[in-house]
């Protein structure tokens, strides 16, 4: 049966920079198209008009680092029919996660001068940890591409055709030499999640894991084969410690790292 309305989509953000919600405004040939399938009922990045809910779609950027958004991203989630988190801080926590491995009040006296003003968690923690999700869409930031094919997917009721391929096969794509085998240089490639189009190996730079871990990766086997060639751990320890440091693939091949030394 054909819809009689549009579907009502609205964009939410946590802790993050934005540059996920701007992806959506970056589809500027195809949002004229997208207007007509989708009533975005509330987008404060774009505008402040504001349609109340419930939503049929929720996008939902950044990460849960206060106990206030852990109340509201339940909120949202009661809203929302399906929602779907993107980019790295939504997904894993971000680059923020970083604070998961540290002493918060320390940075916290050591930054603020009122320390006492400042209210977080010692975490920064993927919606999924806080509540149901219908699909993560990573990278830091999204595809544009990626992100108009899992609306497409919602609007017509069917599952992402997103690539569950690393970034290894992206670089044969484009012709790159292996960075790890010809630089030497520490790279996440064979265990991260493709949707970059492997930009920094074709620049002669390692992967730094922007689109997570790919599916059913063994990220210590990749340290063990990188330290078995000779390569610094400490090296693979940095990359690894990055914008998806806090996603469960990345994070247990950083602490076996960390231990060992």
């Amino acid at each position: 049966m054909a819809r009689t309305r549009r579907v009502r989509l609205a964009v939410w953000k946590f802790a993050s920079c934005d540059g996920c919600q701007l992806s959506l405004l970056d589809c500027e040939d195809q949002l004229l198209t997208l207007a007509q399938e989708v009533q975005i009922a509330k987008f404060l990045e774009a505008t402040s008009a504001e349609v109340k809910g419930p939503y049929d779609l929720s996008l939902v950027e950044g990460s849960i680092t206060t106990a206030a958004d852990a109340e509201r991203i339940r909120e949202v989630r009661r809203q929302s029919r399906a929602l779907v988190t993107i980019g790295a801080c939504a997904t894993a926590g971000g680059i923020q996660a970083l604070r998961n491995f540290g002493n918060v009040p320390e940075f916290i006296s050591a930054v603020y001068a009122t320390p006492a003003y400042i209210s977080t968690l010692s975490t920064s923690t993927a919606i999924a940890d806080h509540v149901p999700v219908d699909f993560e869409l990573r990278g830091c930031p999204i595809d544009k591409g990626q992100l108009l094919e899992v609306l497409a997917a919602f609007i017509n009721g069917r599952k992402p055709a997103i690539a569950a391929h690393s970034v290894c096969v992206e670089c044969k794509r484009r012709g790159t030499v292996c960075v790890m085998v010809a630089k030497k240089a520490p790279c996440l490639g064979p265990i991260t999640h493709a949707g970059c189009g492997a930009i920094c190996p074709a620049y002669g730079r390692g992967c730094y894991g922007c689109y997570g871990p790919a599916d059913t990766v063994n990220a210590l086997s990749l340290v063990n084969a990188w330290s078995a060639a000779g390569g610094s751990r400490a090296q693979m320890h940095r990359v690894l410690r990055s914008f998806n440091a806090n996603a469960g693939e990345f994070r247990a091949a950083a602490e076996a790292l960390h231990e060992d030394d």
